[in-house]
C-alpha cells in the first residue's frame, strides 16, 4: 500500500513547477535558516552550544575568522559575558561580490549561571575558530554514586 501517491512531473500542469522552483529558491533564505530576522550583517550572534561534560558544563561557540585577542570573556556575579568583534578584511572593499553570506561587527552574549558552578576555576580554550569555555561544578552538587549493602 503507498501512502503517498506518486506523481510524475508530466501528470502535473506545466504552470505549477516554476512556482514551486520560486518557492523553494527563496526558502532557504529567511528564517529560521539564513539566521534571526533580527540579525544583519553588521549584527551577528555566533551559535552557541552548552553541554555537560564529566559533570562539568561546557560552553563551545562557534567564532570563525577572530583571533583570541578579539574574544573577551567576563563572569560578573553569576552571568558569564563573551564579546567579541568580527571585522571585514580590508581587502574586501575592492572585491566584487556575488553573494556574500559572512557576518560581521559587533556580538555579545551572556549566559546566567547556577549557583553551582566553581567561579573560580573556569577555564576557556580557543582552537580552530570554537572556543570552549569549561564550567566546572563544585564538588558537593556531582553526582556521586552510593553503594547498596546486602545483609
Amino acid at each position: 500500500m503507498r501512502v503517498v501517491p506518486y506523481v510524475r512531473k508530466t501528470d502535473v500542469p506545466s504552470g505549477l513547477w516554476p512556482e514551486r522552483a520560486q518557492f523553494l529558491d527563496g526558502f532557504f533564505d529567511e528564517f529560521p535558516f539564513f539566521g534571526t530576522p533580527a540579525q544583519t550583517r553588521e549584527n551577528w550572534t555566533p551559535r552557541v552550544d552548552i553541554l555537560e561534560k564529566d559533570g562539568d558544563l561546557v560552553l563551545r561557540a562557534e567564532l570563525p575568522g577572530l583571533n583570541e585577542k578579539e574574544i573577551d570573556l567576563k563572569i560578573e556575579g553569576n552571568l558569564l559575558t563573551l564579546r567579541g568583534e568580527r571585522k571585514v578584511q580590508d581587502d574586501d572593499d575592492h572585491n566584487n561580490y556575488h553573494r556574500r553570506e559572512s557576518f560581521y561587527g559587533t556580538f555579545s552574549r551572556s549566559f546566567t549561571l547556577p549557583e553551582t558552578v566553581d567561579r573560580d576555576k573556569i577555564k576557556a580554550d580557543y582552537k580552530n575558530g570554537v572556543l570552549t569555555v569549561t564550567i566546572p561544578q563544585k564538588p558537593e552538587v556531582k553526582p556521586r554514586e552510593i553503594p547498596v549493602g546486602v545483609q
